[in-house]
């Protein structure tokens, strides 16, 4: 067994592989770029080694650094993670070169299947179903247009030596197809230094299913089920479970039987997975090979209780697998939810920022339920627009699927994040909502369900009573915590007032207290709109952030964030402002004014930082809805800002390579 390895990454990953590495009592080396110098993995790791500027082209993409710092440190082997280095056989072979074990597959292997154009044509040669598609090199944009055609639409533009959602793109017409082939070739460029692109039919409704692999170096294979990925944005994984709840038996042992020839015949040494596309009926076409470690590895995980990590550096020092096939059952069920840094009211667009408060849930076991956050920042840490958006990985476990989903939700509700914005809230809602909870799933799920973009659930008349509850207990102990405060006038020695009117939203709902005393912990009877009166109980002190006790005979656990004279509520994908109020308050604030939000509809702000990759127009020109007007980069993934309706350009205030802020005004319209 290895004394000390090399982790070639970054932020979560690198804290999974160093944890496992601990476990097993293995000396771990990290590397950190300029923008990395104060991260978690940094100060986990035994060693760590700078490797150069924040650009990863410049860091965690140069090969040479790594092996240079394995053998500054001793490293005797290197895992990749994921992302970056991990599938790149160039690199696996340079470290074999230089006596240095690759903790992953063989160049071979790699070659064979890292790359989606060749890992099809693998493929095909192995008589492993496929999605139709071309293969070959594509000369340009026109080339591109000529090849949609022959294959029909719609079809999917894809980076060759792609992963994560970056550099694919959908193409439905001819005009799709070359702003896509272009945006497909830069991203792909600019994340994974190889700009080759090809195109397949992409198949409409289809379910993401991918089959963890292991194989090791003496001819054995086995696979550990599937995990069901279908939840998607802008092909990028958002939710993951696992098992499917879409598969039945036949098919599971179809896919993993099949995953594992295919492993076998490239003869398959470390952790791996095989994706599918599944539709309807079950029918499922070989997608492509990660040769490596997958981001939603934990689901996996939890329900086969195999540390995927550990078997990686296991098989790379040369022991064979201790687990066969016949030995693995599939346990439970997990969610994994991906928190990232984007806010799901502009569409997703990327956030950054610093992480002014990070408090996720308490992790392991808690009765029938099991709760793991892999994640590589802490409170005080910075997002930067150099790398992927992803903060954390949430995961729950539990008996049975509903469970696990009801788990994720109060995991949920109980992960703070300040500083930025994040898609916790739509993680919440997703949660509730029936088609998710059903099961019904496709990889068209979020654009289906969310058309016009995210917007909060609507809370009903159980889940108001509920809120303005809450609100209440929170606005009865925030004055009593005043009164006592040390230097204020002596507090009031009259009745605490029974009657409250609380504002949500812009219904003002009548609360009165029955009974009780306001005090920590609380317990009162409140009576909300008439209804019967309810218990509320908390242990809540003014200050945190999050609320938890019941509402009758309701477990709440609910986010607070302070607002003028209130709160803001955030609890099960709801969001909502709160005032609690005297009824002679209230009748006043009902004769308040409401304040309109700024007219911006004929400016074209920047959605997110970023940088102007290209300005599309001029001033004077006109131009019609749906044209594009500039294209600006964050995280480096494009994005692509059009037109809303025919319009004529006045004002043009960016220039390509300018780094805006969020709202800055690119363009000024008549």
């Amino acid at each position: 067994m290895f004394k000390k390895i090399l982790i070639a990454n970054r932020g979560e990953i690198a804290c999974r592989v160093i944890k496992t590495a601990r476990k097993m009592g293995i000396a771990t080396v990290a590397v950190y770029s300029d923008a990395d110098r104060d991260a978690v993995h940094v100060e986990m790791a035994d060693e760590a080694v700078h490797i150069g500027p924040a650009a990863a082209a410049q860091s965690y993409l140069v090969g040479d650094k790594i092996i240079d710092a394995c053998k500054a440190t001793g490293a005797e082997a290197v895992h990749p993670g994921y992302g970056f280095l991990s599938e790149r056989a160039s690199f696996c072979a340079a470290l074999e070169k230089e006596g240095i074990v690759f903790i992953g597959p063989k160049p071979r292997a790699i070659e064979a299947m890292g790359d989606k154009i060749e890992s099809k044509k693998f493929a095909n040669a192995a008589k492993v179903n496929t999605v139709p598609g071309w293969l070959g090199v594509i000369e340009d944009a026109d080339h591109a247009v000529r090849i949609a055609g022959e294959i029909g639409y719609p079809v999917m533009l894809k980076a060759s030596a792609g992963g994560g959602g970056k550099g694919m793109r959908i193409a439905w017409n001819d005009a799709e197809c070359r702003e896509g082939f272009q945006s497909s070739k830069n991203e792909a460029k600019s994340s994974f230094g190889d700009d080759r692109v090809f195109i397949e039919k992409f198949v409409v409704d289809p379910r993401h299913i991918e089959i963890q692999v292991l194989g090791d170096g003496h001819g054995n294979a086995i696979y550990l089920g599937e995990r069901e990925c279908s939840i998607q944005r802008r092909n990028q994984k958002v939710v993951e479970e696992a098992p499917s709840p879409f598969l039945d038996d036949a098919t599971r042992r179809a896919m993993g039987e099949q995953s594992v020839a295919l492993a076998k015949a490239v003869e398959y040494q470390s952790a791996g997975t095989v994706e599918f596309i599944v539709d309807k009926d079950r029918n499922f076409y070989f997608l492509e090979m990660n040769t490596r470690l997958q981001v939603e590895h934990p689901v996996t995980e939890l329900i086969t209780g195999i540390d995927l990590v550990e078997q990686m550096i296991r098989v790379a020092a040369g022991e064979k697998l201790s687990i066969r096939q016949e030995d693995l059952k599939l346990n439970g069920w997990a969610v994994e939810s991906r928190l990232y840094a984007e806010d799901p009211y502009r569409n997703f667009l990327p956030s950054i920022g610093r992480l002014t408060r990070y408090q996720p849930p308490e992790e392991g076991r808690i009765g029938d339920v099991v709760v793991r956050n892999d994640t590589g920042v802490t409170e005080g840490a910075e997002i930067s627009m150099f790398y992927d958006p992803m903060i954390a990985k949430l995961c729950t476990w539990a008996p049975t699927r509903i469970e696990a989903i009801d788990a994720m939700s109060d995991a949920l509700d109980a992960f703070v994040v300040d500083g930025i914005e994040h898609n916790i809230p739509f993680l919440a809602a997703l949660m509730q909502h029936p088609r998710w909870r059903e099961g019904r799933l496709s990889t068209a799920f979020i654009a289906e369900e969310y058309p016009d973009g995210f917007e909060p659930i609507l809370p009903d008349a159980d889940d108001t009573t509920v809120l303005a509850a809450v609100a209440l207990s929170v606005e009865l102990l925030r004055k009593d915590r005043l009164d006592r405060l040390t230097g204020r006038l002596a507090p009031h020695t009259g009745a605490l007032k029974p009657d409250w009117e609380v504002k949500i939203g812009d219904d003002y709902i009548p609360v009165s207290i029955a009974e009780g005393m306001i005090s920590i912990p609380l317990e009162v009877d409140l009576r909300v709109a008439g209804g019967k009166p309810l218990t509320v109980a908390s242990s809540w002190r003014p200050g945190e952030a999050v609320w938890r006790g019941t509402v009758g005979n309701r477990s709440v656990t609910a986010q607070l964030r302070p607002i003028a004279n209130g709160l803001r509520i955030a609890w099960k994908g709801m969001s909502v402002t709160a005032r609690a109020m005297l009824p002679a308050t209230a009748e006043l604030d009902r004769l308040m004014p409401v304040k309109l939000p700024p007219d911006t509809s004929k400016l074209l702000l920047c959605p997110m930082p970023g940088m102007v990759v290209s300005i599309s127009v001029e001033e004077g020109q006109e131009v019609k809805a749906g044209e594009t007007l500039a294209v600006v980069e964050a995280m480096k993934m494009e994005n692509v800002l059009r037109a809303d309706r025919d319009l004529t350009v006045t004002k043009v205030n960016a220039k390509p390579g300018e780094s805006l802020a969020v709202d800055a005004v690119i363009m000024e319209f008549a």
